[in-house]
């Protein structure tokens, strides 16, 4: 019973609307808050990821380009092309030989000198003398059959151009086992006087440099930058043991292998990923990656303090608002009491409430109304007599609702009686048409879809004018999918109908053919009617003023359509003689391979 009192006790109510009226705005606040704040936040990562990985792809094609510059210098060498040719020659002299190898190595420590960039250069064959910048070691070269290399076979496939590798450790360099990480590019050095490979370029760069520039790359905290080739391959990466790897995670495979765009998200073991890509000068792509909580990680807490505090301040207005109900719900308590006793039948109370707000206000009008009761019941007990009567009257002249009941189905069961068939055949296809018609949107709709408005229109005119008019479609399947204007081909139909089958009082025949043409369509719609006089197809070929008075604006519509809506090439045509009437449509597109949808 205390509860029940409790919950109706009209200082609860006032507070359970003050926490409600602080708890929703509070919230709505908090959620507006979170997820503008995390929105904007993102943006700018966005923005500023895309950024840092332009910059970086800047500077990592900056380096291959030296690469690239390198290669090109060596290859386009003759007199290096003039050393190779010669140590493959017989009967050359160890003082030549030796000569030509100290220039060949000179050159290329020369170039390693002046490139911050380039780690090592090999010119090396299959067979003879090889040539390597720094401590390059024939002994280790020797371990290795280059024919079966793989890099080697790709350079001799690329005939010429620069065949990239992914980051490894330096083969040839060095007495012991080479801890040096280069970034190789290799391409055949060719004989320009008959275009035949004669030793292998490669220029080796410097890998820690590159892992060095993406290093200083940063995605939040655990995020990380990577290059992958046009296959998904992991070109460079700062965990070697992914070299050369195909790119695991099948979503984000799909990001960097299909998609265009230059930022995505993916998810990988129920963690969703934000990623970011640019092309790099050599064809490969920088990836970087970061879980998108890393972004919006910071505002998690500040949500929670929000919420936090909104609770905090709404315990604080509960408190203030019961004080100050209490204050208001003391004088409506007396007032309610007294109100009680009135309700007992006692008249004589009188409150004595003093103030001047709303509460004093109906203390005083509550004295009066007390004065007035004995008057005011007299006045009801009237009143409700008077409203008693009027009722007793208004059941008297009550119409008998059966009366129209019955009356609607005796018309509907006159109506059946007379078979009125094709009445409801008519209302049937109409239902059908405006069905047809209601389900469009739009200006434009497919050809399909006009024609089979045409074919619901003809059902009625069959019924409206007590003729049979046959339909034949022949149409190319590409015909059936172009867009036209809405209503193109029906006044058309129209006017065959009237103009052309119905004068002539027997079965006709309209046959619409479709076919494709160059960046377009002709739709030519054939009737074996009456035909037009020669006066007449002359005002409808040259659309003069005269023709409204003939047709209407059914072809009128057509003409401007095809003029609005399609290029200056498009034409209508009409063609008639006492076997029928041809109308050649011809659409062709403003924007040339392109139909409007």
């Amino acid at each position: 019973m205390s509860k029940r009192l409790l919950q109706n006790r009209f200082s609860t109510k006032v507070v359970i609307a003050i926490f409600i009226g602080i708890l929703i705005p509070t919230t709505l606040i908090s959620v507006f808050f979170f997820i503008s704040s995390s929105n904007i936040i993102k943006e700018n990562v966005r923005e500023s990821s895309i950024q840092i990985a332009r910059q970086a792809a800047d500077s990592l094609s900056f380096i291959f380009s030296v690469g690239n510059d390198m290669s090109d210098l060596i290859y386009s060498n003759e007199k290096l092309q003039g050393i190779v040719k010669v140590d493959n020659e017989d009967g050359i002299s160890s003082t030549v030989k030796d000569k030509n190898n100290e220039e060949m190595t000179s050159f290329l420590n020369s170039q390693i000198y002046s490139s911050s960039f380039v780690r090592v250069i090999y010119v090396l064959k299959d067979g003879g003398t090889s040539w390597g910048s720094g401590t390059f070691s024939p002994v280790k070269l020797a371990r290795y059959n280059l024919q079966e290399q793989n890099w080697i076979q790709r350079a001799v496939q690329a005939d010429g151009a620069l065949a990239w590798q992914g980051l490894q450790y330096d083969l040839f360099s060095g007495a012991g086992e080479n801890t040096e990480i280069v970034l190789p590019v290799t391409r055949v050095m060719k004989d320009f006087s008959n275009m035949k490979n004669i030793a292998y370029i490669q220029v080796l760069l410097d890998g820690k440099s590159i892992l060095n520039k993406i290093d200083q790359l940063k995605l939040g905290k655990t995020g990380h930058f990577f290059v992958v080739n046009k296959h998904g391959q992991i070109m460079i990466d700062a965990n070697m043991e992914h070299i050369n790897k195909t790119v695991e995670n099948h979503d984000l495979y799909k990001h960097i292998v299909d998609d265009t765009a230059y930022e995505f998200e993916f998810q990988e073991k129920n963690t969703t990923y934000y990623g970011v890509k640019q092309p790099l000068v050599n064809g490969w792509t920088l990836i970087g990656t970061v879980p998108i909580k890393e972004i919006t990680g910071k505002l998690t807490n500040i949500q929670r303090i929000t919420i936090f505090a909104s609770i905090v301040f709404t315990m604080v207005a509960i408190v203030i608002g019961v004080f100050a109900v209490n204050r208001v719900t003391k004088p409506i308590k007396v007032l309610t009491e007294q109100m009680r006793l009135v309700g007992q039948g006692n008249f004589q109370v009188q409150t004595h409430i003093h103030s001047n707000d709303e509460i004093g206000l109906m203390s005083r009008q509550f004295n009066q109304m007390i004065h007035q009761i004995e008057q005011l019941m007299e006045q009801v007990k009237e009143e409700q007599s008077q409203k008693t009567e009027a009722e007793l009257r208004a059941v008297k002249h009550r119409i008998n609702p059966h009366f129209l009941f019955n009356t609607l189905s005796t018309i509907r069961w006159l109506v059946n009686f007379k078979q009125t068939d094709r009445a409801n055949t008519a209302l049937s296809a109409l239902i059908r048409l405006l069905e047809a018609s209601m389900g469009k949107t739009g200006t434009f709709i497919t050809v399909k879809e006009e024609l089979d408005i045409i074919e619901k229109f003809l059902a009625i005119l069959q019924i409206r004018y007590d003729q049979t008019f046959h339909l034949e479609l022949e149409l190319e399947t590409a015909v059936e999918d172009f867009f036209i204007p809405r209503m193109l081909l029906q006044p058309i139909v129209e006017n065959a109908v009237f103009h052309g089958l119905v004068p002539k009082g027997t079965e006709g025949t309209l046959c619409i053919k479709g076919s494709h043409v160059e960046d377009g369509v002709k739709i030519e719609i054939q009737d074996n009617g009456v035909g037009f006089k020669q006066d007449i197809l002359n005002q409808l070929n040259h659309k003069t003023d005269k023709m409204n008075s003939f047709i209407g604006i059914g072809l009128r519509h057509v003409y401007d359509s095809v003029r609005l809506y399609f290029a200056s090439a498009s034409s209508v045509t009409i063609e008639s003689d006492s076997n029928g009437t041809t109308v050649t449509i011809v659409l062709i597109n403003k924007n040339r391979g392109e139909n409007r949808v």
